[in-house]
C-alpha cells in the first residue's frame, strides 16, 4: 500500500515510546496521524511536533472503543498499539484485572477493527498493523495471561487476513521482541542475561511501515535470540518448554515482574 500525504493513520497507545516511534515512522513518510491514549495531557507533546490529530479513549472503560472510532473517522491505516502489561503468575491477579487486561490487549483490537473494516472494504483500500509482541509466538513463565492475549491477537490478526486480503485490505502483525528504551520491557528496568539482545523503538517503527507498505502478514522485530526462540516455539513446542524453565528464563521473568510493578503502580494488573 502506498502511503504519502494523502494517507490517514491512527495509532493507538501513542503516549508510549513505541506507539511515539511508530506515528515517527509514518510521519517520516508524509502520513497525517491521528493519535489516540487515555490523556491529552501526555499526547499534546507529540501531536504538537507531528501536527496530529488527538482522540482520547480509554480502551479499558466501557463505551472507550466507541470513543476511539467515532473520534477517529475515515482511516486509511489502523495501528491498534495499546495495551497493558501482564507479568506475573495467575494467582497475582483478581477478576477485574484479568477482564481489565483481555478488554485492552484483545477484546479492544477486534472490535476497533470491526468498526472500521466495513469501510475499508467499501473502498477497497486499507490496512490494519496489530502490534502483538514475541510473548505472542513464545510462551514464558510469570506471562500466561500476556500470552494468552497476544497469541490471541495472532489467531484474529491471521484469521482477519485471510478474510479481507481478496477485497484490498492488508492485515500485518508485529512481534516486537526485548525493545531498548521504550516499551513494557524499558519500563521494567530489567538486566538481561548475556547473549540476550535487544532492538531499538525506531526498529519498531520502520518495520510497522514496511508492513503496510508491502503488506507483510508478519514481522518479527528481535535479536537472532529471540528469533530463533520464536521459531522453534513454533516447530516443537516441548522444546521451546524446556527453554522457558531454565533458571536464567525464571529469574528474567521475576524481575521484569516486579519492575513493572514498581514503576506502574496501581495501574497494573
Amino acid at each position: 500500500m502506498q502511503i504519502d500525504s494523502t494517507t490517514r493513520v491512527l495509532v493507538t497507545g501513542a503516549n508510549g515510546g513505541l506507539g511515539a516511534a511508530i506515528a515517527r515512522a509514518f510521519h517520516r513518510e508524509g502520513a497525517r496521524l491521528v493519535l489516540s491514549g487515555r490523556r491529552a495531557d501526555a499526547l499534546a507533546p507529540l501531536a504538537d511536533e507531528l501536527g496530529a490529530e488527538v482522540v482520547v479513549a480509554d480502551l479499558a472503560a466501557e463505551g472507550g472503543v466507541a470513543a476511539l472510532v467515532g473520534g477517529a473517522g475515515e482511516v486509511d491505516v489502523a495501528v491498534l498499539n495499546a495495551a497493558l502489561p501482564a507479568s506475573g503468575t495467575l494467582d497475582r491477579f483478581d477478576a477485574a484485572g484479568i477482564e481489565r487486561l483481555v478488554r485492552v490487549n484483545l477484546t479492544a483490537p477486534m472490535a476497533t477493527a470491526q468498526a472500521i473494516v466495513p469501510g475499508m472494504v467499501a473502498r477497497g483500500r486499507g490496512h490494519l498493523v496489530f502490534i502483538s509482541s514475541v510473548a505472542g509466538l513464545v510462551a514464558s513463565p510469570g506471562s500466561a495471561l500476556y500470552n494468552a492475549t497476544k497469541f490471541g491477537l495472532r489467531g484474529f490478526a491471521l484469521g482477519l487476513r485471510s478474510e479481507l486480503g481478496a477485497q484490498g485490505v492488508g492485515v500485518s502483525t508485529i512481534y516486537p521482541g526485548f525493545i531498548r528504551d521504550a516499551g513494557m520491557f524499558a519500563v521494567a528496568g530489567a538486566k538481561l542475561p548475556m547473549g540476550v539482545g535487544t532492538r531499538s523503538p525506531d526498529d519498531v517503527g520502520r518495520s510497522t511501515v514496511t508492513a503496510v507498505r508491502r503488506d507483510r502478514g508478519e514481522v518479527v522485530v528481535a535479536a537472532l535470540d529471540q528469533r530463533v526462540a520464536a521459531f522453534v516455539s513454533t516447530v516443537s513446542p516441548t522444546l521451546a518448554e524446556l527453554g522457558a524453565r531454565m533458571p536464567f528464563a525464571r529469574k528474567l521473568a521475576a524481575d521484569v515482574t516486579e519492575g513493572q510493578r514498581r514503576a506502574m503502580g496501581s495501574r497494573f494488573g
